[in-house]
């Protein structure tokens, strides 16, 4: 419905595509390996790679990586540290010297972003020094360590922190946060709420989905409960200009097609979203003059909220 003359009406707005790229996460083939990653994400349009250090020994090799870059013609936006369970051996077994390793190889990538997992509880030393040693890696690389929100361990009976100092990044002074949608759907958190809170610390996301249980589900997006869509729109309003990601679980697809099915859906379902509306900045006034009409994205969420609440109140 229009408004009065004058008055630009919020359901004609344009569509404007923010800074942030969409990329693959090497990890979204698997148990395809680090080639295939680069390979489909090429192929299927996405933007860039984010490179899973896994177990799979190309990832593990800088030579192979700059290698598949190069040939692929697609930058790589971020590494992802080997921190998981099945990675402790992955690069030796110190901490501190994986997480150097991989700003390294962010470096010789030109990728900004190291993506790292808060220290399990049993890595003692590891975890007292660790929100002290990213400020100083950070400054000495100039690479930013992205830390990742997790959830609690959970069994039948209870549930328990299996990470220190905390599996949630907004409680800790960490400088730059990245954000998984299928780890927040695990852990019952509010990922909108969190956004808020990381405010201009929000540097990376793992685009994904989940239904809430206990498993780390990592589901095409839209095919869980999170509010995925939301959150995009959320970011495009922000302007934000960091690398949204990819991280899906494809192990189950039962071939190749099947699984570029899936990408391609969550692609496209991450471009969908991630762009932000915008409000004609000119209109025509009543006397037929042309009027500067500024616009608040905020002002149209509202306005939207309005009317979804009004149709789907009690």
């Amino acid at each position: 419905m229009t408004g009065a003359p004058g008055e630009a009406d919020p359901s004609l707005a344009a569509v404007e595509i923010p800074a942030a790229s969409v990329s693959l996460s090497t990890g979204s083939v698997y148990p395809e390996n680090t080639a295939a990653g680069f390979e489909l994400a090429t192929r299927m349009g996405y933007d860039g790679v984010e490179v899973m250090v896994g177990i799979d020994e190309i990832s593990q090799d800088e030579d192979s990586v700059e290698h598949l870059r190069d040939y692929h013609q697609i930058p790589v936006v971020a590494i992802h540290a080997p921190c998981l369970l099945v990675t402790q051996r992955v690069w030796g077994t110190e901490p501190w010297r994986k997480l150097e390793r991989s700003a390294e190889l962010a470096k010789r990538l030109d990728a900004g972003v190291v993506v790292v997992h808060p220290p399990f509880r049993w890595q003692r030393d590891y975890a007292k020094g660790f929100v002290e040693g990213l400020v100083g890696l950070e400054e000495e690389t100039g690479v930013a360590f992205a830390v990742e929100n997790m959830y609690p361990w959970r069994t039948v009976r209870r549930a328990f922190q299996g990470y220190a100092p905390g599996w949630n990044p907004v409680e800790q002074s960490y400088s730059n946060v990245t954000l998984d949608l299928s780890h927040a759907a695990t852990a019952g958190s509010d990922v909108i709420s969190m956004a808020d809170a990381l405010g201009s610390r929000l540097r990376h996301v793992h685009m994904t989905d989940g239904s809430g249980s206990a498993r780390d589900e990592h589901l095409v997006p839209g095919r869980g409960r999170q509010p995925c869509g939301e959150f995009l729109e959320l970011l495009a309003n922000r302007a934000f200009g960091g690398h949204v990601v990819i991280e899906i679980n494809t192990r189950r697809a039962a071939n190749r097609a099947l699984r570029e099915e899936d990408l391609a859906e969550a692609l496209a379902f991450t471009r969908l979203h991630l762009a932000a509306a915008v409000h004609a900045e000119f209109v025509v006034g009543p006397e037929g003059s042309v009027e500067r009409h500024p616009f608040d994205a905020s002002e149209l969420q509202r306005e939207r909220r309005g009317v979804d609440g009004a149709a789907g109140g009690t």
